[in-house]
């Protein structure tokens, strides 16, 4: 199962900004954790939260577990959902090609069994 964006997907994403303007985006992150991975992905997030959300001009959003589903498919349940802005998809391109960014992406790697990563747009007109 995929944890992390591969090059074409990244690259995809770097060249759809829906906008044209390289506005803000919201990302989703689902993510299902590997056994200890909830300690591994806490870490993850105490270095991202101190270094590089500052550093890009991250905001998270939302961050929560998840709870029993209401309405999905067996195996669709999971374990914590997070709601992540950039300021732009070019500050998270610049973020993840950040040597030092790659370094706690492997505490992130290690702690997860599955992910989505979902860019969001805005609906428009209300």
């Amino acid at each position: 199962m995929a944890v992390d964006p591969s090059e074409q997907r990244l690259a995809e994403f770097l060249a759809g900004d829906p906008a044209g303007d390289d506005g803000p985006v919201v990302m989703l992150n689902l993510l299902r954790f590997a056994e200890g991975g909830r300690e591994l992905y806490r870490q993850y997030s105490r270095e991202f939260s101190q270094t590089f959300a500052p550093r890009y001009g991250v905001e998270v959003i939302y961050a929560g577990n998840g709870d029993t589903p209401l309405v999905a498919e067996a195996g669709q349940e999971w374990d914590a959902v997070l709601l992540v802005r950039y300021p732009s998809r070019r500050a998270f391109s610049q973020m993840v090609a950040d040597p030092d960014y790659r370094q706690i992406t492997r505490l992130r790697s290690r702690a997860l069994r599955e992910a989505v990563l979902q860019p969001t747009a805005p609906w428009g007109g209300g």
